[in-house]
């Protein structure tokens, strides 16, 4: 080998090597970013946790809560010391509200099941065309010869 095919070598590394320098401090520079933002969350937190733990030290130590909200006021009487564990349906009822499902899209009736009185009728379904059709016999009158 002669000397300018090693120079040529070394300078191909050496060319190689500052590329990857240069995409690890990309990395590097993109990396800094996003822990920068990071901790600044984690400062936005920290600061929301210290004023909320002030507040809600004050708040829980007071005989009279500052909690104006009539619903909640309702919720914190249900859950008293005496009381034993509450199911959903329980506090529901304590607290008058319905305990039927909300939503009820997901309990179709099947297309030919009967119309329940105060149910509304399915919108495919003709009133006039009985649920099951009666088949009439395939018996012709006979005659006689």
């Amino acid at each position: 080998m002669n000397t300018t095919t090693i120079l040529d070598l070394i300078a191909a590394r050496e060319a190689a090597a500052a590329a990857a320098r240069d995409e690890l401090r990309e990395q590097q520079a993109k990396l800094a970013a996003e822990v920068a933002g990071i901790e600044c969350e984690l400062a936005d937190l920290a600061t929301t946790r210290q004023t909320l733990t002030k507040i809600l030290e004050h708040e829980v130590t007071t005989s009279e809560p500052a909690v104006i909200s009539e619903p909640y006021q309702q919720i914190l009487a249900v859950f008293t010391p005496d009381r034993d564990a509450l199911r959903a349906k329980d506090v529901c009822l304590a607290l008058g509200i319905g305990t039927e499902p909300k939503d009820t899209e997901g309990h179709r009736r099947h297309p030919r099941q009967a119309e329940t009185p105060g149910q509304p009728a399915h919108p495919d379904r003709d009133p006039t065309r009985p649920l099951h059709p009666q088949t009439e016999p395939d018996i012709a009158p006979r005659t006689t010869l």
